[in-house]
């Protein structure tokens, strides 16, 4: 099986994950700027492909990146048949651990369709 191509950088992803676990508890609260988010998620996304590679299940979250993975059936048209989309704070605290898969699923965070919309052996990273 190829090996899943990354974008970023494999110390840049981590720590930009990072950054984003962190805020919020420094004195200053300062928010985490947008382009740290974005590698943040970018990075989680591809660390889920490389870990799950495959094209059974897209993962999206918008507006900063998706990603298929986990091993199965290829879907080449359309609408995939195992889709999960949620924000980006939901997926960097269920890619950070600091929210479970099953939490996010029934807090409504997340949107799972399909038999192998599933990343709950997979979270957190």
């Amino acid at each position: 099986m190829a090996v899943a191509r990354r974008r970023i950088d494999v110390d840049e992803g981590k720590a930009a994950l990072a950054t984003w676990r962190h805020a919020g508890h420094a004195p200053s609260d300062a928010p985490v700027p947008r382009s740290v988010i974005a590698t943040a998620v970018r990075y989680a996304l591809e660390e889920v492909t490389a870990r799950a590679p495959g094209n059974s299940v897209e993962v999206r979250v918008p507006p900063f990146g998706v990603t298929q993975c986990v091993e199965g059936p290829r879907h080449t048209r359309g609408t995939p048949p195992n889709v999960i989309e949620c924000d980006a704070g939901t997926w960097l605290a269920m890619a950070t651990g600091t929210l479970s898969w099953a939490d996010a699923v029934d807090a409504g965070r997340v949107a799972a369709s399909g038999l192998r919309a599933d990343l709950s052996a997979l979270l957190p990273l």
